[in-house]
């Protein structure tokens, strides 16, 4: 089963040893990151895995490879043989791993460590991008039959991951280590098994220090959230694909709900730039289902083999299940929001109330035919003036841009106010989808957006008085939707309600990496 290793990247050996003792019920192995360290401290690195107490990585990495050592590499060679200096009879108190470049060649230096039971790790980082042949890279690398070999290469799209994991499940080395560095390959990391990995790489994010890689998960989460050390080839993979997909709370829901039910499967973020490339990649992975959001609801129908009434009326897809034939689509978007809504206005339908909604894309789409089967009136308002007319001429709605003349439309459409874009989650904070309306504090006002909280726009909504709501209950409702589709069976309300504890602390909604 893959180990978890933890990255130690503080300026001191006993900051190191603090993170350490703080996050080891989670950590298989420590890699001392030599080149973060301060210089006088590195003079002391040969003691750190007597105290560790646990196997160590030794690691001093360049800062062409991602790391932080400027020097020489006579220096470097100096400073890795201080650490395999003195080699103690008892080999817990050496390093268990030296990580060597595949282009640093010292045969004394491997001798040392070959002598005292150190194993080698035999690396190759592209901090640019992949390589043509990576399986003839892998091969290459391995010197000696006990060496680890380690590829970690930056992924720039999904076709990239889709080599990486092809160029793995064919290699012959059994002991090897791949990583699919950057934004669309950061769940490598934790489908360390299903990638042939026998160890992934963690940072502790809640400690003030720099972590290891960019995009490193933190040790907690791959543990607490992910319950990586269970991941197995047999583990079913369900997951939500996007982009950028940098907060959801579908993971910490049904990976709370798997752990819970002792259920051998895991729910993963697919950030994505390609739908068809990630559904390729779905069939290697063998992913069993997917939610779908922004920008893929409307993408991804034409590429289903099957698809709901919701999904053929409304034109998008919020959820994807595998089945015998391919792939079958559903959208649990429109009764997620009119469960939300609902609740939220204290009525049973939409009859007499007149209603904003801002925006056009797949969410957008399923809330105006929700409002229309539960007998609201609507008005469509988009930047993309065409897009909010192809969705209100479906309804007979009215439509219109987000510019004066759309503003002043509101003014007979402001019972309830409805902001279905994704402007206002994080990364897009600073930005109101609405800043040319005043709210008269009438309105009652839902901003799809959970995460954050309070978007700029509903909080300049609940300061003029209005009633307001986020997202958070669209999606909870959505998650018990899916949660019948894949477990068959309805969500209990003691497993709601531990979900609902967990997310709606906010613990995991935000997708963290280093």
């Amino acid at each position: 089963m893959a180990k978890i290793c933890l990255c130690l990247t503080a300026k001191t050996i006993e900051r190191n040893l603090e993170i350490l003792n703080k996050y080891r019920k989670f950590t298989d192995v420590a890699e001392l990151r030599v080149d973060c360290l301060d210089p006088d401290e590195r003079l002391h690195i040969r003691r750190f895995p007597e105290i560790a107490n646990l196997p160590v990585i030794l690691t001093i990495r360049r800062d062409s490879d991602g790391g932080h050592f400027t020097g020489g590499e006579g220096a470097r060679i100096r400073l890795l043989a201080r650490g395999l200096a003195f080699a103690n009879a008892d080999r817990r108190k050496n390093f268990a791993y030296v990580d060597i470049e595949e282009d640093l060649n010292v045969p004394s230096l491997e001798e040392a460590a070959r002598t005292f039971g150190t194993r080698i790790i035999r690396s190759y980082h592209n901090m640019d991008g992949i390589i043509d042949d990576i399986p003839a890279k892998i091969n290459s690398m391995k010197h000696v039959g006990d060496e680890i070999v380690k590829v970690a290469v930056k992924t720039n799209s999904t076709k990239d991951v889709i080599q990486v994991f092809r160029a793995a499940k064919g290699c012959n080395i059994q002991d090897k280590i791949i990583i699919c560095m950057g934004h669309y390959g950061f769940y490598s990391r934790i489908l360390s098994e299903k990638f042939g990995s026998i160890m992934t790489y963690s940072s502790a994010l809640s400690e003030t220090v720099t972590p290891g890689a960019a995009w490193q998960l933190d040790v907690q989460e791959l543990n607490e959230l992910y319950h990586f050390r269970k991941i197995t080839n047999k583990t079913k993979v369900y997951g939500i694909v996007g982009y950028p997909l940098e907060a959801s709370v579908s993971p910490g829901a049904f990976n709370t709900a798997f752990g819970i039910e002792n259920t051998n499967a895991v729910y993963i973020p697919f950030p994505s730039d390609s739908i068809n490339d990630l559904l390729e990649l779905a069939g290697e992975l063998e992913i069993q289902g997917l939610a779908v959001t922004v920008p893929f609801k409307e993408a991804v129908v034409p590429v289903l083999t099957r698809g709901s009434e919701a999904v053929h009326s409304i034109g998008a897809c919020n959820v994807m299940y595998r089945s015998p034939d391919g792939w079958f689509g559903d959208n649990t978007d429109s009764t997620g929001f009119s469960t939300a809504i609902l609740g939220f206005i204290g009525k049973k339908n939409l009859k007499r109330k007149k209603i904003t909604v801002i925006g056009a894309g797949g969410m957008a789409r399923a809330i105006a035919a929700e409002i229309f089967r539960i007998g609201g009136k609507a008005l469509i308002l988009n930047r993309t003036v065409h897009k909010a007319r192809n969705i209100a001429s479906l309804y007979n709605f009215r439509w219109g841009g987000l510019d004066e003349h759309g503003i002043k439309l509101i003014d007979k459409f402001s019972d309830i106010i409805i902001q279905a874009t994704s402007v206002g989650m994080e990364g897009y904070e600073d930005f109101d989808p609405l800043e040319l309306y005043r709210f008269s504090g009438k309105e009652a006002v839902m901003d799809l957006v959970y995460c954050p909280a309070q978007t700029p726009f509903l909080k300049r909504a609940a300061a003029a008085g209005c009633k307001t709501i986020n997202g958070y209950g669209v999606v909870i409702s959505q998650v018990c939707h899916q949660y019948k589709q894949i477990m068959g069976r309805e969500i209990s309300q003691q497993l709601l309600s531990r979900i609902v504890k967990t997310t709606g602390e906010g613990t995991w909604n935000k997708i963290r990496v280093g």
